[in-house]
């Protein structure tokens, strides 16, 4: 089973600009940007089976994946603004 790809761009194209800007300009942006997609590639491996883990494993990386999902679009909404 593929699962589909959750990286940043993927997730906002809209805001593809603002996430290159704030990568090359804002470090705590890219330390999060990072984290994410550190999590991502292994929330990505538990889905796909590479990485066999207890659900709740994959649901807490889930979590913390989204929050900062939501914590990064915050700050690429703020600075549209």
């Amino acid at each position: 089973m593929s699962v589909p790809h959750h990286d940043l761009v993927h997730e906002f194209p809209e805001l593809k600009d603002q996430i290159h800007e704030l990568k090359t300009s804002n470090l705590h942006f890219r330390k999060l940007f990072e984290r994410y997609h550190e999590l991502t590639r292994k929330v990505e491996n538990m889905e796909n089976e590479v990485t066999p883990v207890a659900t709740r494993t994959e649901e807490d990386a889930k979590r913390q994946r989204l929050q900062l999902k939501d914590e990064l679009y915050g700050m690429l909404t703020k600075e549209s603004h």
